[in-house]
């Protein structure tokens, strides 16, 4: 039976949890559709198409975006539920968040590196094999192992918390901050303040929609 750590709901007299219809994508599905994004992404800057339509820059700024709130939702929900689940999960979860300061270390080489510098293609390819490895282990090795033992409605009701933490997350690397719950709950939002405002400031895209197609 799953012990997934669901986030409590608000007490309706005469109706248990068991009873709510929950609507919305599953925890899995939409990290699973990171994980194509997150792909495509490093793609177009390792081999961009002369009829791509967007900058590289902006592309740029769309991966190291979405991959910070990628990994900042996988520490809040996604570890979490492996430790309660799986018998080997806490294993799993610390491999996983080892591989996330990686990750994001890559990630801020990246970030920091003028795509001019020599040092620029080997930031890149780091992070796009980082990309890749991250994508099969969870992807391949542990989601179909959550969606054996989680139900439907457990996955849903993560996959809610999972857009809400999304939607709060940083926009750019920060690998010092805490990885795990509770302390990423309340620091990473804090965080992404200042780098949202940062994001105006200097009109940078942030979201896979918004580029160019």
């Amino acid at each position: 039976m799953s012990t997934a750590p669901l986030p409590p709901l608000p007490p309706v007299p005469g109706i248990e949890d068991d009873d709510v219809d929950f609507g919305g994508p599953s925890m899995l599905d939409l990290l699973d559709e990171d994980h194509r994004q997150l792909t495509a992404l490093c793609e177009r800057l390792i081999a961009p198409g002369e009829q791509d339509p967007a900058k590289p820059q902006d592309i740029e700024d769309v991966l190291v975006a979405t991959l910070a709130r990628h990994l900042s939702a996988e520490e809040q929900y996604l570890y979490p539920t492996v430790k309660a689940v799986l018998p080997d999960g806490a294993p799993i979860a610390e491999q996983e968040i080892a591989a996330d300061a990686e990750l994001l270390l890559a990630l801020q080489r990246l970030h920091v590196t003028p795509a001019a510098d020599e040092a620029y293609r080997t930031a890149l390819d780091a992070v796009a094999a980082h990309v890749r490895e991250h994508t099969h282990r969870t992807g391949e090795e542990v989601f179909p192992r959550l969606r054996e033992q989680c139900s439907d409605t457990e996955l849903v009701r993560l996959g809610n918390r999972v857009q809400i933490a999304r939607g709060a997350a940083p926009t750019r690397p920060h690998p010092n901050t805490p990885a795990t719950p509770p302390l990423n709950k309340l620091v990473d939002p804090a965080v992404a303040v200042v780098d949202k405002v940062r994001d105006v400031l200097t009109r940078r895209t942030t979201w896979p929609e918004d580029l160019a197609s």
